[in-house]
């Protein structure tokens, strides 16, 4: 879909690589609050940035923790939305 590789959990994407960027599916409650993090900007590959979604720069993830908190809070959103 994006031109990366794409992890899902029980039908839907959550995080997926992209370049050397994390995307990571934060659904939409929680999307103007990442994206007020460093190293996080817009998921926007076709022209118009996709709500829900953010890529995090590698500077964001130098460590084991940042990347699994990321990983968490993807998969807590994924985890409310019924299977496929």
């Amino acid at each position: 879909m994006f031109g990366g590789i794409a992890f899902m959990r029980d039908g839907h994407m959550f995080v997926g690589i992209s370049a050397d960027s994390l995307m990571v599916r934060v659904g939409p409650d929680q999307y103007e609050h990442v994206l007020g993090r460093k190293h996080v900007r817009k998921m926007d590959f076709t022209g118009r940035p996709m709500r829900g979604y953010v890529y995090v720069d590698r500077a964001g993830l130098e460590s084991d923790e940042q990347l699994r908190a990321w990983l968490e809070r993807s998969a807590a959103f994924v985890g409310t939305l019924a299977p496929k």
